[in-house]
């Protein structure tokens, strides 16, 4: 049977919570007469000054406690549910989900699709808003849970309904409007497959969604990642060349109608498809602060400026320095522009960079974050690495030394008879560990990640690093 309430599992020394006895074990039901569904109703509720909260002690015993305290000031709990209620799970079977697409035998967190708009306001992920009710709307307006980052993919409601396998997901305009309504900021997320929502839809969608400008930020637009493990799925073909020029065109020709409007250029190509185009990566000022780099939108070009200026204090010197740096095919050559850079100023610098095949998941498959532990033992065995091998964060679980097939840092380490250098994936980072490559961190889970298909844990208290991938 159920049980009523939270569970409490830590109380904050110090706070309120203590001074008022409670106690890991007992369970919070309500704030004054409205019982707590989940974080949100706890954090609003709890903005207060004068409170009345019934809590259900680990004895039974049924306490309504009188608080007095400041509007802003925490009560002091900690609860067993980062939410304080289950996890939303994806309704849709969309024809490109990431997840659908990996191998069988990983470990089970990895197949979890979430689809939670509370994990869109709490940590940045995406969602398709097809699982929400107008009351779930009302509440996030009511609660101004902003902003909220929408898998759009497409605006005409057959295409949509169609790409996400969901009869109801034809409505988002509608869902979008009142959000926009209530000015609600939103950012939003177009996975381009090629033959259904390019070209001719992609500019429907852009249309259909600036709309919604200034209160919609941002658009982004990155090419569908297939994988070798596609049998039985829907048949997709990648984005090709001329299928990226066509996309960046469109995309900055909307950017040329709306700026001088709004200010903002909005719609975004990722990195993927700049390279993938064969052009060079826009200027930073076209990226309107990075909104979007969550979605590999603007990374490159920040991992470059961040770089040049870390290196723009310093000397330089002769001093030897002996290593190598393993990445993703699509990040392999900027890598080597930045040790080009730093060989200038230290010309002591002896290493060299390794793209590393995706056989994992499929020579399609580019990116840092999909690299996997076997891969860089197969691919590096027997190589020179110097006194260090630097690889990204993204490579690794997001709370934990561990590669996405579960293959540790230690284990490639013993493999290959090389200390591994996680690196932070900032440009300054990189610069950083190169010039002290032996200087190896103990805490390599304190470094930011971005990276289009890395998905982080949906709190400490849960192993899931799978969500919405679409």
């Amino acid at each position: 049977m159920k049980q009523i309430g939270h569970l409490i599992t830590g109380v904050v020394p110090g706070s309120i919570a203590e001074e008022l006895g409670l106690e890991p074990g007992d369970r919070i039901v309500s704030i004054g007469d409205t019982p707590v569904r989940d974080v949100f109703d706890y954090r609003y509720l709890c903005e207060d000054e004068f409170l009345t909260v019934q809590v259900l002690t680990k004895d039974g015993e049924d306490v309504t406690l009188e608080i007095e305290k400041d509007e802003d000031e925490d009560l002091g709990l900690i609860f067993e549910s980062g939410l304080m209620s289950d996890y939303r799970s994806c309704h849709n079977k969309c024809l490109f989900c990431f997840i659908d697409q990996m191998p069988p035998g990983m470990r089970d967190t990895l197949y979890f699709k979430d689809d939670d708009t509370r994990l869109s306001f709490l940590q940045g992920n995406y969602v398709t808003m097809t699982n929400l009710s107008d009351d779930d709307i009302s509440r996030i307006i009511r609660y101004r849970m902003s902003p909220i980052n929408i898998s759009v993919h497409a605006t005409d409601p057959e295409l949509r309904a169609r790409l996400l396998h969901n009869r109801f997901a034809g409505k988002i305009l509608d869902q979008m409007r009142r959000l926009a309504d209530a000015e609600i900021e939103m950012n939003g997320q177009i996975v381009l497959c090629p033959g259904y929502n390019d070209r001719e839809q992609l500019d429907r969608t852009i249309g259909d969604l600036a709309q919604f400008l200034p209160h919609m930020q941002s658009l982004s637009v990155v090419p569908v990642g297939l994988t070798k493990f596609r049998e039985g799925l829907c048949a997709l073909r990648p984005v090709e060349k001329e299928d990226a020029l066509d996309t960046i065109a469109r995309i900055e020709a909307w950017q040329k109608k709306l700026y001088p409007k709004y200010g903002l250029h909005f719609v975004h190509a990722s990195d993927e498809l700049y390279i993938t185009a064969g052009l060079p990566l826009p200027e930073e000022e076209r990226y309107d602060g990075y909104l979007q780099l969550e979605n590999g939108v603007g990374m490159l070009r920040l991992f470059l400026n961040e770089a040049q200026e870390r290196l723009a204090g310093e000397t330089g010197d002769t001093e030897p320095r002996h290593f190598a740096m393993a990445s993703g095919l699509l990040a392999a050559p900027y890598l080597e522009r930045v040790l080009a850079l730093v060989r200038e100023k230290f010309p002591g610098t002896d290493a060299a960079v390794y793209p590393i095949r995706n056989d994992f998941f499929g020579e399609k498959i580019t990116v840092s974050g999909l690299v996997t532990g076997q891969d860089l033992i197969a691919q590096l065995a027997g190589k020179d690495l110097g006194c260090a091998l630097l690889i990204p964060a993204n490579m690794l679980k997001s709370d934990a030394p561990v590669f996405l097939d579960d293959v540790t840092v230690g284990q490639v380490e013993d493999a290959l008879g090389v200390r591994l250098h996680v690196v932070g994936t900032g440009g300054g980072d990189l610069v950083e560990a190169m010039l002290r490559p032996d200087d190896i961190p103990e805490d390599i889970l304190r470094m930011p990640v971005y990276d289009p298909y890395e998905l982080p844990s949906i709190n400490n208290a849960s192993e899931t690093d799978a969500g919405e991938t679409e």
